[in-house]
């Protein structure tokens, strides 16, 4: 059974690592390469804190969800509070061993309009499959915002020191959301093929599946079938098509509902739990907002 490691804060961190204390209670910087992991074969760890770990080697394989990751070549990842990553142990030994994690507790960005801002950053729920590729810029861009949060923490802490590391981590995600942005472009041909299997499964879905008993698809159906987390499926198909997972699975839904109004003697109840939902007037509503009209409206206009 593997070994469940809880971090509450970012001392606990510092301990596990045995690197003594840390500059500021509610964040830190770690430099992989000074640090020695002392980590149990096959743990598990769960934080309450926010993780951004950049690495070129690794130590430990982890997984997190559905996959593992080396991080042989350099990959950033994001790790929201409370989720769980598992580490095995592959000891590999490397002479340009670098990398860098930055640590924050959700109290640091309480009173900040990062606060509010915090959860727009999706790619925090990623997988770790997921995780973002750096070009050696796009790396120095991020290691940057990294060495000035760092200097800032080294200096007293005074009325500002809040105000600038908030201020360079909320820069350093907006870097990260931009970088993103780019991986999901640069895999576009890969991204048609997501498309594309996505079309099929929601024809296949409305044509061969009983909606009414196993309920109307979820962005975490398609995510599942998919191999992708829901967050990244919806991030992918918005820069892609610009709708989302669950705007595409309901374009799927209203041209199911409107054969079924045209081609049916069907009442609006009827086809409405034909489609999965358990009361007509939440179907009523949906339709309305996608086409402008009521499911009656559009059958007696056609």
């Amino acid at each position: 059974m593997k070994e469940l490691i809880h971090l509450q804060n970012i001392t606990d961190l510092h301990k596990l690592f045995n690197i003594g204390n840390s500059y500021h209670p509610l964040v830190t910087v770690l430099d992989f390469s000074k640090v020695t992991e002392q980590l149990e074969h096959n743990s598990k760890i769960t934080t309450d804190f926010y993780s951004i770990m950049f690495k070129n080697y690794c130590k430990n394989n982890i997984k997190y969800g559905r996959k593992t990751i080396d991080f042989q070549d350099g990959n950033l990842i994001c790790i929201a509070p409370n989720q769980t990553i598992e580490i095995d142990n592959e000891v590999e030994e490397r002479e340009d061993i670098m990398g860098w994690g930055l640590f924050f507790h959700p109290d640091l960005i309480r009173s900040t309009t990062l606060n509010d801002k915090i959860k727009s950053y999706s790619f925090f729920h990623y997988e770790v499959s997921e995780a973002l590729h750096l070009s050696d810029k796009e790396k120095n861009i991020l290691f940057e915002c990294i060495q000035k949060i760092q200097i800032e923490l080294q200096e007293n802490i005074d009325v500002h020191s809040q105000y600038i590391i908030v201020s360079t981590i909320e820069l350093l995600l907006n870097y990260c959301s931009r970088f993103y942005g780019r991986q999901m472009i640069t895999r576009s041909q890969a991204n048609k093929s997501t498309i594309s299997q996505i079309e099929t499964i929601l024809t296949e879905y409305f044509a061969k599946t009983k909606v009414e008993e196993q309920g109307l698809p979820t962005v975490k159906f398609l995510a599942d079938k998919l191999h992708l987390s829901p967050s990244y499926l919806s991030d992918l198909l918005k820069k892609e098509t610009g709708k989302n997972a669950q705007e595409h699975i309901h374009y799927y839904l209203i041209e199911e509902a409107k054969g079924l109004l045209l081609n049916s003697d069907k009442n609006i109840s009827e086809i409405a739990f034909n489609l999965g939902f358990e009361y007509p007037q939440y179907f009523n509503k949906l339709f309305k907002q996608k086409t402008g009209k009521t499911p009656m409206e559009y059958r007696i206009l056609n």
